[in-house]
């Protein structure tokens, strides 16, 4: 049953983000095992409600019952933190993770709201509410991996939710008319009026040119939360250090991309190649030691970046946490 999950974990991360996989590969092996398996279970919820297989799209779409199988994960999410046999792969899983870390059963049933804004086709009016959606879908994911390699502290886990955040800003940018394809828009509705761009006509190529402009407003906006981000990693074991830093660098070098293509950004998936990707990964090599040389999250956090919801109340958690 272990080598079935880690195989199943293993094939997920590597069709479903191969931008992280690369990364991945960079943590220790038990690390490893456990981020993979966490992983697995995001994106198999996430293709449950989605319609999706590894982050592709089925034909059909969404399915018409997405209300319903939510409420089914959510009950599997609960059951397995009460120790249930899991016989779902994924939940398998995500259950080994989850009680081994002492993952917050919060954390977790945070992110598969992100996956109701999604059914419930939520209307985003300022940066403050896809900031928000980006809390649901990739902060908490961030808080999660932070669990897994020991960090408990609040201002450590402020920055691993940053940097979620950051990821999340970076992948909207990347896939704004996929998205819009699939009738979801998650750029502020404030900045579309500004642009002059219609949101129901997002993947018009007419509006190329200014949805560029907002693109990149949106990637520059992810910069501070990368900055922040980057305080975090000296808390963090070197391997995994290495592993955050060099994701860290991979997704900001996308929104570098998208920003710098402008009105082609869309034409192709922006991504970054082998060399690219083994010089970022070099590159967090460096971050990561020198990181050892600071203290964590030595600076003060910018008190003007959106702030995760409970973030005064979190503290090491019990052993036997229950979800409410």
């Amino acid at each position: 049953m272990s080598e079935a999950l880690m195989d199943h974990a293993t094939r997920s991360i590597e069709v479903g983000s191969k931008s992280f996989a690369a990364a991945a590969r960079l943590f220790d092996p038990a690390t490893r095992r456990s981020v993979l398996m966490l992983y697995a279970w995001c994106r198999h919820c996430d293709d449950v409600v989605d319609g999706q297989e590894l982050g592709f799209n089925l034909p059909g779409g969404a399915p018409p019952d997405a209300a319903a199988k939510l409420a089914v994960l959510e009950d599997q999410t609960r059951r397995a933190y009460l120790g249930e046999p899991m016989r779902d792969p994924a939940f398998a899983a995500f259950q080994e993770v989850a009680l081994r870390h002492r993952i917050d059963p919060r954390f977790a049933l945070d992110h598969l709201a992100g996956f109701a804004m999604d059914v419930q086709e939520m209307h985003y009016e300022t940066i403050e509410d896809t900031l928000r959606y980006c809390y649901h879908v990739a902060g908490v994911v961030g808080l999660m991996m932070a669990s897994i390699m020991g960090a408990q502290e609040p201002r450590v886990l402020d920055r691993a939710c940053d940097l979620g955040l950051a990821f999340q800003l970076t992948n909207i940018a990347r896939d704004i008319v996929e998205d819009a394809r699939m009738g979801r828009c998650y750029l502020p509705a404030q900045w579309l009026r500004e642009a002059g761009i219609p949101p129901r006509e997002l993947a018009d190529p007419r509006y190329r040119a200014q949805l560029a402009k907002v693109a990149a407003r949106l990637v520059d906006h992810a910069e501070p939360y990368y900055h922040s981000a980057g305080a975090g990693i000296a808390a963090l074991p070197l391997r995994s250090a290495w592993a955050i830093a060099s994701a860290r660098n991979v997704y900001r070098q996308i929104g570098i991309v998208v920003k710098r293509r402008g009105a082609h950004a869309w034409d192709e998936r922006a991504g970054t190649g082998k060399a690219t990707k083994l010089w970022l990964l070099a590159k967090g090599a460096a971050s990561a030691l020198g990181s050892r040389f600071s203290g964590p999250a030595a600076l003060p956090r910018d008190p003007a970046l959106w702030q995760r919801p409970g973030a005064a109340v979190d503290a090491p958690r019990a052993a036997h946490a229950r979800p409410a």
